[in-house]
């Protein structure tokens, strides 16, 4: 059927403050934006053709007198936004998900709200969100078997045929095209209004982000396939049998749902009744009562999968592990987004209960903001004068009173024995009901040819008239399940949809009682929820739907004015102008503005505190703009108040910096004190560290003059921080003081080798195993006749030839050598060093002179840091002489050490500068070609030797 009628926006839409009770008139703009108040609810409802509702115009040009604003097209997610609020992306991403399963595309709006949600958000001390927790209302779980024309199904069903991977759809058995499956082919016939694909995997990802296993995703996908699948299934009738038309979607249900398929088959012929006494019977079902159970199932598994969902979210974004004493203290916020009031052509069971909630909430905004503010002036003794308003509670009784409400009487014809039909439920009404002015009926009023005789009932809302089919009124009221569905998924072997049944673990035999009615469950939920918010303090902003046609630039003049009307605005705005803007007790009052004033600050002295306001407002001229009632003030216009604010913003920079003048000075005196104490402590134990060290010292050291090492092996105190570069300096003259102790016993004689082995070690030290510290050096090897029996008298007759040829001063080391020439031919020779050449001799020939090298043209010497007495001579010529130390007595004698500090302490006393390179990969140069030289060990070889390699030469050394 076509939808001509309207649905009109909700009866409010609040934002609740934790205020005192009767402050009803403080404006948003006055409490600083929420910056100095504490967050108490914020309660709306969105509008089924609006989309939502925004603060953006929260405040008009008067603040404090706005009640309404018009908005279009905006969305729960923005009206978030427009709150400031910094919600957590989980916050955000609940929302997604709720609207995927909850809402739907109607003739009004492209993503209407077909549920009710109240969301608790909770926020720490700063205001940043800790948690929540979602309570729904009544899906409209009857759009799953069928929707108005031009409406579609819940965006979860197309989301996943249009939008879910090819893969996926072929495991779930499903296709692409919507119009294929009987729940969605009315939704395919238009276009689509949003785009399902991304909406999918935007789905997905606030699945994921919230909490969502990839198991409970895959769950919930089968389910919403088994869905699709269940409605496909037709039933016939065969020799008084009922048989499903095609077995093979049995099989299909069966593997979504985890189930076996026989039982699968059975609850959806058969029914089991227990007869009394354990006896069971099974009894059959016709075509048309399994097509009945066969939509109960599907509507019921979509409730189930909802509710799931909803418990799912609240687990996710719960607030966990908050404590007020460690966190400060929390608020929380609350954020109603519930039905707007619909008028269908046909108006069913679901349409009744909508507007029964809408009337509900109109009847709190009634008794909140009409009539409390009426009463509280009354209480204060302020002069006023009554205004009238229209009061729906007659209509909010004929639906919920007990014993003879619409409600009552619905249960009781769902109760009753025997076969009670639509048409016997309306009867009882008109009869029952017929005297109540807001309701009637075809044959309570004949005339009136609108409505059908034994279908049509009638309710005057305060929104309007609306006329209702009880066509489907019991059945849905009933909302009958047979227990065979409950056990079947009870036992399924998916864990999320089992989790979903847990009255099916109940055995048919059990006695059970019978379950709460729908009308009675919706009922008892929104009396808690009403409950609720009337114990807030609301702040409401209203949303008028300002055309029909989703266009944001047409305004429809008699529509506003409709809306206007019946939602008691025009009554409000009277109560608003002839009331007063703001209210306060008078201890809050001077509180917040005493500063301002010369007679109240710091504290009055006058006898009360209603004297003390008083004097306050006269001396700023607002003596006529106010009243006086018995606790509080009354200010009428929000110009007062500015003022007040302005004056009072002046202030409160001059009283901050008073403030943090005198408290700085207090924390910097006290932190004097404490650096004070603190200095003079560290001072004496400073002293104190510093006289133990010294008396330590001088215990330590006060003997080694005595002792035979001159206290090298005495300790050193651990000396304290301020002493460490003392101690430093300490050593240092310790260690010259020590040196001066040895040296003074050392004869001259013996001075020159000291000073030699100290420059081998300063070059050698740390860099080579060993250089031959330990003994005694010789330096003239070949002179010695230990060292060279056979030759050291010819050696001594060619060194006197030499000296008195080239008058050397001195010699400074010879020793026998084996040396290796650039073609890399090795030899036996002898090396003689002066203080003027480097001397290279040939043994076998009486010493005979093969080169010589001035010293002064040596630039610095090559040795390895292993046991090998390789050295290398660097010359300015670039050729260079390599030879290894040999024939040694005692053998194995290291004598690089003494070669490398005799020739080091030459140049220290010539002023020269000699390099010393310790490595074991030498590169040295012959006649200008460069050549690698290395060592290798050898346990096998007796002497060493040079040998060729690839890169250069290699040095063969005796050893391991």
């Amino acid at each position: 059927m076509g939808v001509v009628g309207s649905r009109h926006p909700p009866p409010n839409l609040g934002v609740c403050k934790d205020v005192t009770p009767g402050d009803t008139g403080s404006s948003p703009r006055l409490r600083g934006s929420w910056r100095y108040r504490k967050l108490g609810r914020l309660w709306g409802e969105e509008e089924k053709g609006s989309g939502g509702c925004s603060m953006a115009e929260l405040e008009g040009p008067e603040f404090g007198k706005a009640d309404f604003v018009l908005l279009d097209e905006v969305t729960m997610e923005q009206f978030l936004e427009n709150l400031r609020l910094r919600v957590k992306n989980v916050l955000l991403k609940s929302n997604c998900v709720l609207e995927a399963f909850g809402n739907a595309k109607t003739n009004r709006n492209d993503n209407s709200s077909r549920f009710g949600k109240y969301m608790d958000i909770n926020f720490d001390f700063k205001g940043d969100p800790t948690g929540g927790h979602i309570h729904n209302y009544l899906l409209e779980k009857s759009r799953v078997l069928q929707q108005q024309p031009g409406e579609r199904n819940f965006h979860a069903f197309y989301q996943l045929l249009l939008g879910a991977p090819a893969a996926l759809l072929t495991s779930l058995h499903l296709c692409r095209d919507p119009s294929t499956y009987c729940y969605t082919r009315e939704g395919a016939q238009g276009d689509a209004c949003t785009d399902d694909a991304s909406g999918y995997r935007a789905v997905e990802e606030a699945m994921a982000v919230i909490g969502f296993s990839p198991e409970e995703m895959g769950s919930v996908r089968r389910i919403l396939a088994a869905i699709l699948h269940l409605g496909n299934l037709r039933f016939t009738h065969e020799e008084e049998t009922t048989l499903v038309e095609d077995t093979s979607g049995v099989s299909v249900l069966a593997e979504l749902t985890a189930t076996a398929p026989d039982s699968l088959r059975r609850a959806l012929l058969a029914r089991t009744v227990a007869a009394g006494a354990g006896e069971l019977i099974e009894k059959g079902h016709s075509p048309k009562e399994a097509a009945y159970a066969r939509d109960a199932c599907a509507k019921a598994i979509y409730e189930r999968l909802f509710c799931w969902i909803v418990g799912r979210i609240n687990a996710g974004i719960a607030a966990r592990g908050y404590d007020a004493r460690v966190h400060g203290k929390s608020t929380v916020i609350g954020v109603l987004d519930i039905y707007g009031f619909e008028i269908f052509d046909n108006n069913s069971f679901e349409q009744f209960c909508i507007n029964y909630c809408n009337e509900k909430l109109q009847q709190l905004f009634i008794e909140l903001i009409l009539r409390q503010e009426q009463a509280e002036y009354q209480r204060e003794g302020i002069t006023w004068q009554s205004i009238e308003y229209f009061s729906n509670e007659p209509i909010v009784e004929l639906v919920e009173q007990p014993h003879r409400g619409i409600l009552a009487l619905l249960d009781e014809a769902c109760l009753a024995a025997g076969t009670v039909t639509d048409s016997l439920f309306l009867a009882s009404m008109d009869t029952r009901l017929g005297h109540h002015p807001h309701y009637t009926s075809r044959k309570l009023c004949p005339t009136d040819k609108t409505m059908e005789f034994n279908r049509d009932f009638r309710i005057k809302h305060y929104a309007g008239d609306v006329t209702y089919s009880v066509e489907g009124f019991l059945d849905k009221n009933k909302d009958t399940l047979f227990q065979d569905f409950k056990r079947l998924f009870y036992n399924s072997a998916d864990p999320v949809l089992r989790a979903m049944w847990p009255d099916g673990e109940q055995s048919i035999t059990e006695v059970t009682k019978r379950p709460l009615t729908t009308g009675t469950l919706f009922k008892n939920s929104i009396v808690a929820l009403v409950e609720n918010l009337a114990c807030k303090e609301p702040y409401y902003v209203r949303c008028i739907k300002p055309n029909d046609q989703k266009s944001p630039t047409l305004f429809d003049m008699e529509r506003c004015r409709h809306q206007v009307s019946y939602l008691g605005l025009l009554e409000n705005v009277r109560v608003r102008r002839a009331g007063f803007a703001y209210r306060q007790p008078y201890h809050r009052f001077l509180l917040r503005y005493k500063m301002t004033c010369e007679y109240t600050w710091p504290n009055h002295l006058m006898a009360s505190d209603r004297e003390a306001t008083q004097a306050l407002l006269e001396q700023h001229g607002f003596q006529d703009d106010v009243a006086y009632g018995y606790t509080k003030v009354f200010i009428r216009t929000p110009r007062t108040l500015v003022c007040l604010e302005q004056e009072r913003a002046q202030l409160i920079p001059i009283i901050v910096l008073l403030l943090q003048k005198a408290w700085r000075g207090a924390l910097a005196r006290r932190r004097c004190r404490y650096l004070r104490a603190a200095y003079t402590i560290m001072a004496c134990y400073k002293r104190h560290k510093v006289r133990a060290y010294l008396r330590e010292l001088l215990r330590r050291f006060q003997a080694v003059r005595t002792l035979p090492d001159f206290g090298k092996s005495v300790v050193w105190p651990e000396p304290p921080a301020v002493l460490v570069h003392f101690q430093d300096a300490s050593q240092r003259l310790f260690r010259r003081w020590r040196a001066r102790q040895i040296i003074k016993n050392i004869p001259p004689s013996e001075m020159g080798q000291i000073r030699a082995k100290v420059a081998a070690m300063v070059a050698l030290g740390g860099l080579r195993e060993a250089w031959g510290c330990q003994r005694s050096w010789a330096r003239d090897y070949l002179s010695s006749p230990s060292e060279n029996p056979a030759l050291a008298l010819l050696f001594a007759r060619r060194l006197q030839s030499l000296k008195d040829k080239v008058h050397f001063g001195s010699v400074l080391f010879s020793c026998h050598v084996r040396k290796i020439n650039r073609f890399g031919k090795s030899q036996d020779r002898a090396i003689l060093v002066t203080d003027q050449h480097v001397y290279k001799l040939d043994p076998r020939k009486r010493y005979l002179m093969m080169r010589a090298i001035p010293l002064s043209t040596v630039t610095g010497l090559s040795v390895t840091s292993c046991r090998a007495q390789l050295v290398v001579f660097h010359t300015q010529s670039q050729e260079d002489l390599a030879v290894c130390l040999h024939k040694m007595q005692p053998a194995g004698d290291n004598r690089v050490g003494e070669l490398v500090g005799v020739l080091l302490e030459h140049c220290r006393a010539t002023k020269r500068e000699l390099q010393v390179r310790v490595s074991d990969c030498i590169q040295l140069s012959f006649r200008g070609h460069r050549r690698l030289l290395t060592v290798e060990t050898r346990p096998n070889a007796a002497t060493p030797d040079f040998s060729k390699s690839r890169d250069g030469f290699v040095l063969y050394w005796p050893g391991k």
